[in-house]
């Protein structure tokens, strides 16, 4: 094995063979990066979502909850929870008094919905990020190795060729390196496989939870609109008499 292993492999290939060895090389460490960063994050984004959502529903104002969520142990760049409710309130109170704008004739829970929906897809990229490079390397070292595997063969051939005998000390060096290479590229396909089913459900798991806390949210904004909106349809009403009638409300 001394004489045919990685070292030997870079020491007697060529370019090409050398070229293989690098580009495995650089998807194995961008593999492994990406998943020990996605996964120390997922899942202190898990254990903070389970510690920090029914603390904000028990609190005693969405004020008060919103503090919560900002001191529970998250950097605000890092907490979906905060951003949720921010976009919750935002939107709620944007719609309700704001001035007549062409937005506003969308219902209040609708456009609650759409702004909740647009900044839960924005976490969900983020969720997703690095995400395509893992199943771009998982399906694609396998072929780098192949080729590696191809033209150590071919260099085998060479070989046999020159020598007119296939005697095994002839074949040997090429046909272990190309064993190698295609070694090597199951051994850098295979976390990335791995690593990217396990963070998708990783990722599923948490997005159903923050998907439950928006419409949980989205409830809670529209149920305290409500009363704000009678009181301004009641004012509208008053004003509409005021004016001897000249609208009816149904």
């Amino acid at each position: 094995m001394q004489h045919y292993g990685l070292e030997n492999v870079w020491s007697q290939g060529d370019i090409v063979t050398r070229s293989i060895l690098i580009v495995l090389f650089t998807m194995s460490v961008l593999s492994w990066v990406v998943i020990v960063v996605k996964l120390v994050r997922i899942v202190r984004l898990a254990r903070y979502v389970d510690r920090a959502v029914t603390p904000f529903w028990h609190a005693g104002s969405f004020e008060a909850g919103l503090q919560g969520l900002d001191i529970a142990g998250m950097p605000l760049q890092h907490n979906p929870l905060l951003a949720l409710a921010h976009a919750g309130k935002t939107a709620a109170a944007h719609h309700r008094d704001a001035d007549p704008q062409i937005h506003l004739r969308i219902d209040a829970s609708e456009w609650i919905t759409r702004c909740l929906k647009d900044t839960l897809d924005e976490w969900i990229a983020r969720l997703q990020g690095g995400l395509a490079m893992l199943a771009s390397i998982g399906s694609t070292a396998p072929f780098v190795g192949l080729f590696g595997t191809v033209w150590g063969i071919y260099h085998a051939l060479v070989a046999i060729g020159a020598s007119g005998t296939a005697a095994l000390d002839h074949v040997a060096g090429p046909v272990g390196e190309s064993l190698i290479m295609t070694a090597f590229g199951l051994f850098v396909a295979i976390p990335a496989v791995l690593g990217y089913n396990a963070l998708t459900r990783a990722n599923r798991a948490v997005v159903r939870k923050l998907n439950r806390f928006a419409h949980d949210l989205h409830a809670y904004l529209v149920a305290d609109m409500r009363p704000a909106s009678r009181g301004a349809t009641a004012a509208r009403a008053q004003r509409v008499d005021d004016n001897n009638g000249a609208l009816e409300w149904q």
